[in-house]
């Protein structure tokens, strides 16, 4: 909802897309058949070091980073306290990948409902470089 909200679209990008274990960045509305949830489900575990959930990825981050061009910036939603998400992202985006300043300290189901809170509202959140916060995550 939150990202629905405040994402910008540019043509030829979504405005938020979800993490997947092994299909990369997909937009929330992908449908998902059984084929796909059983492919999905293969990853138990979501892992940088694991290639099936890196490589799938790193590939989209890619992508995306050049759809954007220079000026675009990335705000990751998920959990930054734990490398599974900034570890691949920070390598691929750099100082250009954001988080809410707000989660600091946060847990998930507090992040969840300060997202939903924010988009109820109509009130977006400022936002800080990863890059800067977590050290040592994009070796």
């Amino acid at each position: 909802m939150y990202a629905r909200a405040f994402g910008a679209s540019q043509p030829g990008i979504a405005n938020c897309y979800v993490i997947t274990s092994s299909r990369g960045l997909l937009p929330p509305d992908t449908p998902v058949d059984l084929a796909m949830l059983r492919d999905l489900t293969m990853v138990a575990e979501v892992d940088p070091e694991d290639d099936r959930y890196r490589i799938p990825l790193e590939r989209d981050a890619f992508a995306l980073k050049e759809k954007l061009g220079e000026a675009g910036e990335v705000i990751l939603l998920g959990s930054v306290a734990t490398p599974k998400y900034t570890k691949p992202l920070l390598a691929v985006f750099g100082s250009r990948l954001l988080f809410p300043s707000a989660f600091a300290g946060r847990g998930n189901m507090s992040r969840g409902g300060l997202l939903l809170q924010s988009a109820r509202e109509g009130r977006e959140l400022s936002y800080v470089s990863i890059a800067g916060i977590v050290a040592g995550v994009a070796r």
